[in-house]
């Protein structure tokens, strides 16, 4: 987890600002077998700030608004895990 968190904001990183510190969001839950391997890097405004505007859109609530704006969050984990790899 430490090492995703170093990446900083995937959704941030994609929309190009470059580092942005970020906290960790699991995708299937903290609970399910390997839930640790299944994170997501992302700023507390795309994560849970709960809001929805023209900037940016949080996974919590809006997950729906979130994947259309930003990509499944599969694909983002996919992404991740290349981008850990190069590290």
């Amino acid at each position: 987890m430490d090492a995703v968190s170093q990446l900083g904001c995937i959704v941030c990183r994609n929309m190009g600002m470059g580092y942005v510190p970020c906290e960790i969001h699991h995708i299937n839950g903290k609970t399910k077998k390997d839930a640790h391997l299944q994170i997501l890097p992302l700023c507390f405004e795309h994560h849970r700030r709960g809001e929805e505007n023209p900037i940016y859109v949080s996974r919590h609530p809006f997950k729906r608004e979130f994947e259309k704006r930003y990509g499944k969050e599969t694909k983002l984990l996919e992404q991740v895990n290349e981008l850990l790899e190069q590290a």
